[in-house]
């Protein structure tokens, strides 16, 4: 658990923007302002100019009570989100590539980004926000990938948008996600022209909105990297 502490203290430490870095993290923490700054002693307005970068930016001595408090309060409601970001944390990055992005994003807005078409569940696209995507070459992932690393791909969705490439119909990563106990905010197929209907109905039951778009991976990976 210290190495994920030192990997979520880093990423805050070495943002161009760290007060939305740590907002991030608060947010797919579940924890909201008002619980953190009650754990730390601090008042709500604080926790809120850090984020907002109305505060110079926090010294490490913040940031490590920050880091620490964020899975201290999870573990007491269980340790759900330590243990999906452990799972996470396999070394897997040579079939799939994870991307965390420094500030939450708007889906609607990812979805304008990436080109992409909305074919279901387009009523949620505006209220959910993002954190980061997971891009998963799914040709690889079937030929090459030993079985016991599958699960690393699912537990690493928090807050995520995960991107399929190499998909016929898009079928099979629907089902895997059905069955999953951690679910994506959003599935990409890309290169398809239209969806199975079966991931379709999927995608309809989990409230899950399935995108499809064929823009280029690597301007994908371009525009979305800079967030």
């Amino acid at each position: 658990m210290e190495k994920l502490k030192l990997r979520l203290a880093g990423e805050i430490t070495l943002s161009s923007d760290p007060g939305s870095t740590m907002k991030k993290w608060r947010e797919l923490f579940s924890i909201t302002q008002s619980e953190l700054a009650e754990y730390l002693g601090i008042t709500v307005s604080t926790i809120s100019d850090y984020e907002s970068n109305r505060r110079k930016s926090p010294g490490t001595a913040i940031i490590s009570r920050f880091v620490n408090a964020l899975f201290e309060i999870d573990m007491k409601k269980g340790g759900f989100i330590t243990q999906k970001l452990l799972e996470g944390s396999e070394p897997t990055e040579s079939f799939f590539e994870v991307h965390e992005f420094a500030r939450g994003l708007l889906l609607s807005d990812f979805i304008d980004l990436i080109g992409g078409k909305v074919i279901t569940n387009e009523d949620v696209v505006k209220e959910k926000k993002i954190y980061g995507y997971t891009l998963v070459d799914s040709l690889k992932v079937i030929l090459e990938m030993p079985h016991n690393f599958l699960t690393g791909i699912y537990s690493n969705m928090n807050g995520k948008v995960m991107i399929f490439t190499g998909v016929s119909s898009g079928r099979s990563p629907m089902v895997v996600i059905r069955v999953s106990p951690s679910k994506p905010v959003a599935v990409v197929l890309h290169g398809l022209k239209e969806a199975d209907k079966l991931a379709i109905k999927l995608s309809e039951k989990e409230r899950i909105p399935l995108i499809i778009t064929k823009k280029e991976i690597s301007k994908i990976k371009d525009v979305l990297n800079k967030i």
